[in-house]
């Protein structure tokens, strides 16, 4: 039986420059035996070409539409819900600013003119950007988020993503932002499975490091969860959480036992 795998960049595959070792390897073996397989990142910080050219520089073959990122699932999410003349305000970096236009919305850097603001993981953040996000919801701006990482794993520990923007907003207006456009939304999950693998949840894996995002999306949707011990998350995590995995296994590598 053929099955889908979706796996996580960060952490999974690989780290900062350095993939996991085997990791080339194992992806090799899952194509040759028919099984399809899709990344999936809520990073916003990096466009999908960059992803393409790093997964093939690290040896690990990739084209552009097995690559999907939060920048790309926010636009969906946008083109879907923006009425006719509606407007977006965009607290992230330039590869989310560039999608956005990309995707053909009409973005303003204006308060009392932004019908949506879309937070992304941004290392530019700042007063300003707190204020003219909390100015723009005060009028009625709905507020949107890529995806809710509190922090990004890198090769010597972690440092804060799109978790932190939303904290932030969050505290100024009292109001939780319960639309996240990347992992684990229904929004991610559904377009994965039903139009990029084209299989049933059932034959679906979603394999990556993260309780909370991967783990959590493979729960809510019946998407088999398998999580990897070489990014965010350790064992003992694992057993605190109620958020169980259906697999823990050490590495991507392992995947090819499930």
């Amino acid at each position: 039986m053929q099955k889908g795998f979706i796996f996580d960049l960060d952490g999974t595959i690989y780290l900062d420059n350095y993939i996991i070792e085997g990791a080339a390897e194992t992806l090799k073996t899952l194509r040759n035996r028919g099984d399809k397989i899709v990344f999936l990142t809520n990073k916003s910080i990096e466009t999908i070409s960059s992803y393409v050219e790093k997964l093939n520089r690290l040896g690990i073959q990739a084209n552009h539409n097995e690559v999907i990122n939060s920048n790309y699932l926010a636009g969906l999410y946008l083109k879907k819900n923006l009425q006719t003349g509606e407007k977006v305000m965009v607290v992230g970096e330039d590869p989310l600013i560039n999608k956005m236009k990309e995707m053909g919305i009409e973005l303003t850097n204006k308060s009392d003119d932004a019908n949506y603001v879309l937070l992304g993981w941004d290392r530019n953040f700042n007063y300003d950007k707190i204020n003219e996000a909390f100015q723009a919801w005060s009028i009625g701006a709905k507020m949107v988020a890529t995806n809710p990482d509190r922090t990004c794993p890198v090769e010597d520990g972690q440092i804060p993503d799109c978790g932190a923007m939303i904290g932030a907003l969050e505290g100024a207006t009292g109001e939780v932002i319960t639309r996240i456009l990347g992992k684990p939304s229904k929004l991610a999950a559904d377009y994965i499975v039903k139009e990029v693998l084209e299989l049933p949840p059932a034959q679906c894996y979603i394999v990556g490091d993260r309780l909370e995002t991967d783990i959590k999306m493979g729960k809510d949707y019946g998407i088999n969860s398998v999580l990897v011990l070489t990014g965010i998350t350790t064992i003992e995590m694992a057993e605190q959480s109620t958020i169980l995995p259906d697999y823990i296994i050490n590495s991507v590598n392992d995947v090819i036992n499930l």
